[in-house]
């Protein structure tokens, strides 16, 4: 009987499972039966856009975490896929940080060429996976919210690829319940032109706090004060940017911070990070684990060393992105397949424990980021995933983080080579800090070009 494998989740994880097998079966292997599940109406996760907060259309927990004029956050050149490049979908190069829109279609470009929409059930989130030692099998029950109709269905491996950037870690400080203004997590934030005009704090140094608080900037905020718990960010902000050390309490629409001072404030933003939220596994299958580049009980970052059976895509923290996304799921496919021979339990324990000792002494993200590019070459060096350069990833990083020590609001005006192909990328016709449409029709519009 063929095996069956069953994919949780649609987005960039998701789908580089499925681009995995359907690669195999182009090139003449017999694959297993694969079934992905989708909560959302269309596949590309995150990435596709929703106005919704709080509970969608079916009572189900929103999963989207993106917000209108987001643009990528680092160069577009780090996270082309190997075997379908921006050039191939768009038919020319593109500049070096697309908005949202732009990056939805080129995730979709791919599984579309590849032909695999049939796989996907839409609509229809996992409601709970058990395994059985007696059979060796998984059953995963999952809720068709169309139909509203709960089925469940036996499968030899699962695959979870849900993401861990949709269920908000939302802490509280004193006076919250109190403070006379708005109060959100970065999960929620939809708009920054609602912010024009206002006196915002945003509590967090990450890369959400990092753009929130340009994008409100950008769209007319009055002021933007950034909180941190251990250091300051330490760009070179604009004028009306300042950072403090961590909130302590607010009265009224007072903040008071750790060093004594205080600001009046029209909204606070948390950006306070994720939880890696799976409430479809039971204890014993389920990943546990903080935001880190190397969760423990993943043999190879992938899998699940109690049960091999079981896999994950994408639950560490990210400098790499599709790429990665994609090396996991050709090593996840070659496991399945039975390509890749695991080795022992001790075995798997001790390589994964040396990858965490290397994690726990590094000190910045320079080190982060050839920590992560040494293991996605690891990956692909085991795979047919096409090879590409993972040293000159890296300098392009190293490039970005100097952009962005340089002018953090103009960072996103630089252009880089692709990896992929070779071809440097044009400068955007409008810089960041102008560009107020983050449409894709606006973006690849050349005719916007000065002098054209």
């Amino acid at each position: 009987m063929k095996k069956r494998v069953a994919v949780i989740g649609a987005g960039p994880s998701g789908t580089a499972v499925l681009r995995a097998f359907q690669s195999a079966a182009a090139k003449g292997a017999e694959i297993p039966e694969v079934v992905c599940y989708e909560k959302q109406d269309d596949w590309g996760g995150l990435w596709n856009y929703t106005w919704r907060t709080g509970l969608d259309e079916y009572g189900e927990p929103v999963h989207g975490s993106m917000y209108r004029y987001l643009w990528s956050n680092g160069p577009k050149e780090c996270l082309e896929f190997a075997d379908y490049t921006f050039e191939e979908h768009f038919g020319r190069p593109i500049a070096s940080y697309p908005p949202r829109a732009v990056l939805w279609d080129y995730i979709k470009g791919r599984v579309e060429k590849a032909g695999v929409r049939s796989w996907v059930r839409f609509r229809t989130p996992v409601r709970q996976v058990t395994y059985d030692e007696k059979s060796g099998k998984f059953t995963v029950t999952a809720h068709d919210q169309v139909k509203d109709h709960l089925s469940s269905e036996e499968f030899d491996h699962v695959i979870v690829a849900s993401g861990h950037f949709s269920v908000p870690n939302v802490p509280e400080f004193p006076g919250f319940r109190t403070f006379n203004g708005r109060i959100m997590h970065s999960h929620d934030f939809r708009d920054a032109v609602e912010f024009k005009g206002k006196d915002i704090l945003i509590i967090g140094r990450s890369y959400s706090a990092e753009d929130i608080g340009s994008q409100c900037y950008k769209y007319g905020a009055k002021s933007i004060t950034t909180s941190y718990r251990s250091k300051p960010m330490g760009f070179k902000w604009p004028a009306n940017w300042e950072e403090k050390p961590l909130l302590q309490r607010v009265e009224n629409k007072t903040a008071y911070f750790k060093d004594g001072t205080t600001k009046e404030i029209d909204a606070i933003i948390l950006c306070t990070g994720y939880l890696h939220h799976l409430p479809f596994l039971p204890d014993e299958l389920r990943l546990k684990t903080e935001n880190r580049l190397w969760p423990l009980n993943l043999y190879r970052g992938v899998v699940w060393e109690n049960n091999p059976k079981l896999h994950y895509i994408g639950m560490q923290d990210q400098f790499y992105t599709f790429n990665m996304f994609d090396a996991q799921a050709w090593y996840s496919r070659d496991v399945i397949l039975g390509r890749q021979k695991l080795p022992t339990l001790d075995e798997m324990r001790v390589n994964s424990a040396a990858w965490r000792a290397r994690e726990e002494k590094l000190e910045d993200a320079e080190q982060m980021i050839w920590f992560q590019g040494d293991y996605v070459k690891e990956l692909i060096d085991l795979t047919d995933y096409p090879k590409f350069d993972i040293e000159t990833v890296n300098k392009t990083f190293m490039e970005w983080e100097h952009h962005k020590a340089e002018n953090i609001m103009g960072f996103r005006n630089n252009s880089y080579r692709s990896i992929m192909t070779g071809n440097m990328s044009p400068k955007h016709h409008t810089p960041w800090l102008e560009a107020m449409d983050d449409s894709l029709e606006s973006y690849l519009n050349e005719s916007r070009v000065p002098g054209k």
